[in-house]
């Protein structure tokens, strides 16, 4: 099992403020770069807006690590030396699945089923859409999906959009990975087929 040191300071704290200097994923989040200085539309907090920050040495260009104590997703930049880092919702608590992916398939515009698991652990929330739900803006996968895969078997483990912006800092899904539709649109090309995934344990 993959873990993860503790943050210096409370995951509360980081919760509610940005974080500054080498986290417990090993990434120096001292801003490089904000690449968002435009419109927020979506009232996020700033440090969950792209950035590119530092990265700790010897990471894989192009893998992605998802944080799920700060909620951060950073992709490994091609040089190896920084990292492109989204603000992103994820599990909560008790449905995250910490681990190594790979990246098996990538859809846009997803149709969406909730699995037979969502159903019988919520069936008052999840059962009206046993037959699924078509691709569009409303659909809770967003405008883009990244599947993950253990070797040839799919974990229903997704990184996607949301119709749920606002989710966006907050311990939210059923332990998918959500980002903003643009932000997802945005990590989309970015991210080939094969594709390594590390989701951290939150420990």
């Amino acid at each position: 099992m993959l873990t993860r040191r503790h943050f210096i300071m409370t995951a509360a704290a980081m919760a509610a403020t940005p974080v500054f200097g080498q986290d417990a994923v090993g990434f120096d989040d001292t801003v490089v770069r904000r690449l968002a200085q435009g419109p927020n539309p979506w009232g996020l907090h700033e440090r969950f807006m792209p950035t590119v920050v530092q990265a700790r040495a010897g990471l894989n260009p192009g893998d992605l690590h998802v944080d799920p104590v700060a909620r951060y997703l950073y992709l490994i930049r091609e040089d190896g030396q920084t990292a492109l880092r989204y603000g992103v919702a994820v599990g909560r608590s008790g449905l995250q699945s910490p681990g190594t992916y790979t990246i098996r398939r990538k859809v846009e515009w997803p149709n969406w089923r909730p699995t037979d698991a969502m159903i019988a652990r919520e069936p008052e929330v999840y059962a009206q859409y046993a037959d699924g739900v078509q691709g569009g803006p409303d659909n809770p996968l967003g405008a883009r999906a990244l599947y993950l895969y253990e070797g040839n078997r799919d974990t229903y483990l997704r990184i996607h959009g949301t119709p749920q912006p606002w989710s966006i800092g907050t311990s939210a899904s059923s332990g998918c990975v959500r980002m903003v539709n643009e932000h997802v649109i945005d990590l989309y090309p970015r991210v080939p087929m094969g594709t390594r995934v590390t989701l951290h344990a939150p420990v």
